[in-house]
């Protein structure tokens, strides 16, 4: 270990410390994806379950991109704090839950041996939905994604998080060691199916008998996460700073609001997460509906509405009386594409994210949310449009988020100034924008190369007549001026 948390009383009056001595406890879990959302979710629900139970149960956080994090985590004993803003104030807690963190690519090795440490029971994930290598029309691995390419080109020097799992898995059954539980904790319908689906397609491309291995002895529960999390700035490590009494690089700030519902599948054990609130059931996939439907369904309308008008922030948006009124209809819409979700009433959870939303001490950047918006489009909006329509209902709603995600496509403001997508397919985007510029011709364009459109949605000519009537407003109108017209 690298460290340790100060003491409890080291802390100014108004800092909860971790309740319990990090050092007492050693590493479980390896997470994959050292990112403030990790720091903001995860980690901490692992602090209250260490505790409240205790348990060898602390982090090893890998990043698998830059090293920033780990070094500041490194350099500081691996605590940092989690500050919480809401309208009461900004309020901060240590966390001591994170024992180690790697830094991927600058020492594969290290990573590769504590996945196939016997002491790691769960290895966590967040790694954003394109790091897995998904072909969205097989369901399977894209041979083509970069990283899986080059696994399955050098399945023993991995860089991908699939390739990590698989040789991390073959080490563990070479040495007879048993195998870890891998819990996904990204924006997937069923996201421990769909990892097993990809780490088992990986494994019988390099070996057989390890994929037989994989599919018969590891377990992939699904999980739904939800905390809106902004990216840190320097005003989160001032602020930090201010509330601690000494520097924090690794700091991080959230909303108070946060959820975790876990399929409880877990052969080799868990923490006690449900003492940080974690619920555990049978059947993950309702939630996890209702999660991408309403809230990251809205949560991508307004990313691209409000940063094509000028809003930098989801408070600034929510500001917006004509965008607020848009986002209300979208996820009452929403709603009615699911069905019940046990324990939860749809209405009061529209109401709560209204309220989330518009927190205005949580600046969580529209341009933040709008990136990988190709990944994303199928789960949020895409299949809820085709689940409105199979049901006879009105799916405008979809086709106007739709219609703005291609607006957003285009790279450039009303003003003319241009952007990064920052989407794995902006290249074939880039070449959709160009040629006739009718907007009918430019939506098909768009939806065709975004790849991931289904072939029964591309091709209701009613549902892509609305997307390219919507379109052409904006176009004609702008942006902001098309908001007003919602309202």
């Amino acid at each position: 270990m690298n460290g340790e948390a100060p003491s409890p009383n080291a802390w100014p009056v108004g800092v909860d410390p971790p309740g319990y001595r990090p050092g007492t406890f050693s590493p479980g879990i390896v997470h994959l994806g050292l990112g403030a959302f990790h720091r903001a979710h995860q980690a901490v629900y692992t602090d209250d379950a260490l505790a409240a139970a205790g348990g060898d149960w602390r982090i090893v956080a890998v990043s698998l991109r830059s090293a920033a994090t780990a070094d500041a985590l490194t350099r500081q004993g691996n605590w940092y704090s989690l500050i919480v803003r809401d309208e009461a104030g900004a309020k901060a807690r240590v966390v001591g839950s994170i024992a180690d963190a790697l830094s991927a690519p600058r020492d594969p090795e290290a990573v590769l041996r504590r996945l196939a440490d016997p002491a790691i029971r769960i290895v966590t994930l967040t790694v954003t939905e394109k790091a897995y290598g998904l072909n969205r029309e097989t369901g399977g691995l894209d041979p083509a994604h970069e990283a899986v390419a080059h696994d399955l080109r050098h399945p023993d020097r991995p860089v991908g998080v699939i390739g990590y799992l698989v040789e991390a898995l073959r080490r563990r059954r070479e040495a007879g060691t048993p195998p870890f539980t891998v819990l996904c904790c990204d924006n997937f319908p069923e996201n421990g199916k769909l990892v097993r689906r990809l780490v088992s397609g990986f494994a019988s491309e390099v070996d057989g008998e390890l994929a037989a291995w994989i599919e018969s002895e590891v377990a992939f529960p699904s999980s739904m996460v939800d905390r809106i999390t902004p990216a840190p700035t320097p005003e989160t490590l001032a602020l930090a700073e201010d509330l601690l009494g000494r520097p924090d690089a690794a700091a991080v700030e959230a909303e108070p609001f946060s959820q975790w519902v876990i399929e409880d599948n877990f052969p080799t054990g868990r923490p006690a997460w449900e003492a940080g609130g974690a619920l555990f059931v049978a059947d993950v996939a309702p939630y996890e509906k209702m999660k991408l439907r309403m809230l990251n369904g809205a949560h991508s309308l307004i990313a691209y509405a409000g940063f094509l008008a000028g809003q930098a922030c989801v408070r600034d948006a929510m500001a917006d009386t004509g965008l607020a009124w848009r986002v209300n209809r979208h996820i009452r819409a929403a709603a009615r594409t699911l069905d019940p979700v046990p324990g939860i009433d749809l209405g009061n959870y529209g109401d709560d994210l209204m309220r989330r939303f518009a927190n205005p001490f949580i600046a969580h950047e529209t341009y933040q949310i709008a990136m990988d918006g190709t990944e994303k489009l199928p789960q949020r909006l895409l299949q809820p449009a085709m689940d409105a329509l199979a049901r006879g209902e009105d799916a405008d709603v979809f086709a106007l988020a739709v219609a703005f995600w291609m607006r957003y496509a285009l790279g450039r403001t009303d003003a003319g100034e241009t952007y990064e997508l920052r989407d794995p397919r902006q290249e074939q985007l880039a070449a959709a924008t160009g040629g006739d510029a009718d907007p009918g011709a430019l939506a098909a364009r768009l939806a065709a190369a975004a790849g991931v459109f289904p072939t029964a949605l591309s091709q209701d000519t009613a549902w892509m007549g609305r997307v390219a009537d919507h379109l052409a407003r904006m176009l004609e109108n702008g942006v902001t001026e098309s908001l007003r017209a919602f309202a």
